[in-house]
């Protein structure tokens, strides 16, 4: 637990993972239960949810620079698109909880930074809604590109290992954007994991054993890392 000194709050570097670990799992077997029982109680279902995507996109044969209204018909402009997209970015949001909680488990800095995790939060369903549009779309795909370019938004990230976040946020909103919600799944349960046991493992602190010790070449004074 945190605890104030002179009127700043010290954060701990570690922690068990026992009861952390163990509830994330529990959130990721409910949301995944829970949708194949719908799935499997109600079949007509299927053609709301966003799965089956990656199958569709390696069978299509759809020319790159199509009109680029012709990918939206397909998808948000369909007549259960808009029910679609709207399962997709709550999807989305179901998947990038976890990551929000690895990041307050795991950072280091003294506040955390409301606007950042905000971010995570938000920026999967925007990717979501992006990746719907722009879907077998070459052409609208540069375009956004163009735009983006156009604005030239900049985020001063305040610890490196931020920039992970925003790059699993990412990877979440497109997954389920063109309907590969299992993948974001995936991804989600796999980062959250990963984090979790080299933060707990203190991953790259030290160079203490022979093997890294003769791998790096450095002196028993040069295993110390911030």
């Amino acid at each position: 637990m945190s605890q104030l000194k002179g009127g700043i709050r010290e954060v701990r570097r570690s922690g068990g993972l026992g009861i952390p670990l163990t509830l994330i799992v529990i959130y990721y077997c409910f949301w995944v239960g829970a949708m194949w029982y719908l799935l499997a109680r109600y079949p007509a279902l299927k053609q709301y949810f966003p799965i089956g995507g990656i199958e569709f996109l390696a069978q299509s044969n759809v020319d790159g620079f199509e009109p680029i209204y012709s990918s939206v018909n397909e998808t948000v402009r369909s007549p259960h698109g808009m029910v679609k997209l709207a399962i997709a970015s709550a999807g989305a949001m179901v998947m990038t909880i976890p990551v929000s909680w690895a990041y307050f488990i795991t950072s280091r800095a003294r506040r955390i930074d409301q606007s950042f995790v905000q971010t995570i939060m938000i920026l999967p369903v925007v990717v979501t809604g992006i990746s719907m549009i722009v879907l077998n779309s070459l052409a609208l795909a540069f375009s956004l590109a163009g735009i983006v370019a156009a604005v030239r938004f900049r985020f001063a990230l305040k610890q490196p290992s931020d920039a992970m976040y925003i790059f699993v946020a990412i990877a979440i909103g497109l997954g389920s954007g063109i309907g590969a919600l299992g993948v974001a799944t995936v991804i989600s349960f796999a980062f959250v994991v990963a984090t979790l046991a080299i933060w707990r493992l203190e991953y790259g602190k030290t160079l203490s054993g022979r093997f890294l010790t003769m791998l790096t070449r450095r002196d028993a004074g040069e295993d110390e890392y911030e």
